[in-house]
């Protein structure tokens, strides 16, 4: 039996890689004859980076950084013979670089991605390929912008402070993005707008700790930030605040759109890259899962990209999850067959089920390996 193991993380506790090791580990200790085709995925967020080392050739350089605070951490960029750069805005905008009492988007800066960004190109890149996703920030890329030299101003000529509030005060860009010619590519599965009840403020916003006054503050702000960006830079296209893509980690989607580049599906960047299509037509079973099995999975993260991919084969896919909080019937349209969540295998909510799923992840994945081998092999 050929088993295809393709997961995304676990937010929090495990890296792709490592979900995908203890599934097969479990598996092989039941039957040791299956082929396991081992194929992490990642959809852009954390993990973009490591998932894409593993199947590119090209070699990581660490890069000093800031986090979302302005304080020092280091980042990555994978740099490809070809001359692109890889890299994760969640190294320097991640909401798990902020403690629970840190959260506010109102504050938080996306200028660590910027000096991601000027390193790669730095460095040699032409193209500039950043997963977007798991970010604490809500600037619109107005950080970015100023680490890549084009500074935030108010009607006064001053400069801005960091964070989605200061622009709700923008009136203006003082200096030209400094790319050097090149371009940039978004690696996303969101397809939210910047703006409105769909947008980065209202959907992603609570997430990072706003509350609804702070969401009807920071909707505003970025609405006068589209404005100044459209008006301000040639490149820039018209209906910045609509366009699909544009809410994607706090609206740096649409921050990649103003500099004249493009969003793609992170998903089926990476599935290029690891040759998933090839894996899926030679299998006869699916396992793919992440952190929590939810209503947001089946909107473009890699659950659904991969579930999709194997309905349309014909071959069952099931999900491993920390959580699993999607309907069956939702599931089953969406072309998973079978779904489990480690808290149910730890014993629920009510007996520990979530703090074992949390501090002994690899352990529970071994043991719903070894049932799947079980179930499946033959």
């Amino acid at each position: 039996m050929r088993v295809l193991l393709c997961p995304d993380k676990f937010a929090g506790t495990l890296e792709a890689p490592e979900v995908a090791a203890a599934v097969a580990a479990g598996w092989r200790a039941v039957d040791s004859t299956d082929e396991l085709l081992v194929r992490p995925l990642a959809d852009g967020g954390p993990g973009f980076v490591t998932v894409l080392a593993g199947a590119l050739d090209g070699h990581r350089i660490p890069v000093p950084t800031v986090d979302p605070l302005g304080r020092p951490v280091t980042g990555e960029i994978l740099l490809t013979a070809d001359g692109t750069g890889y890299l994760e805005s969640a190294q320097a905008c991640g909401l798990h670089l902020l403690a629970a009492t840190e959260r506010d988007p109102k504050a938080t800066t996306s200028y660590g991605l910027g000096a991601l960004v000027t390193a790669a190109v730095e460095h040699g890149a032409r193209t500039v390929v950043i997963g977007l996703g798991g970010s604490g920030t809500n600037d619109g890329g107005a950080g970015l912008f100023a680490a890549l030299g084009a500074t935030p101003l108010d009607d006064a000529g001053r400069a801005l402070p960091y964070g989605g509030a200061a622009l709700a005060a923008v009136a203006a860009l003082d200096g030209v993005p400094r790319l050097r010619g090149a371009t940039l590519v978004a690696a996303t599965d969101v397809d939210n707008p910047l703006l409105g009840l769909h947008g980065a403020s209202s959907v992603y916003g609570p997430q990072k700790g706003a509350d609804r006054a702070d969401v009807l503050l920071l909707d505003a702000a970025l609405e006068r930030w589209a404005t100044v960006l459209e008006r301000g830079l040639p490149g820039c296209p018209p209906g910045l605040g609509a366009l699909p893509g544009g809410g994607a980690a706090g609206g740096l989607g649409a921050a990649v759109l103003a500099l004249g580049g493009r969003c793609e599906s992170g998903i089926g960047l990476v599935g290029r890259a690891i040759g998933l299509d090839a894996a899926l037509d030679d299998c006869d079973l699916v396992i793919t899962g992440e952190g929590s099995f939810d209503h947001q999975s089946l909107r473009g993260k890699v659950v659904a990209g991969v579930a999709g991919a194997a309905r349309d084969r014909g071959v069952p896919c099931v999900v491993l999850a920390g959580r699993v909080s999607t309907g069956r019937r939702e599931a089953a349209s969406a072309g998973v067959t079978e779904a489990y969540s480690l808290v149910e295998h730890f014993g629920g909510e009510e007996r520990g089920g979530v703090a074992a799923a949390m501090d002994r992840p690899a352990e529970g994945l071994r043991a719903l390996g070894a049932r799947l081998a079980r179930q499946w092999s033959r």
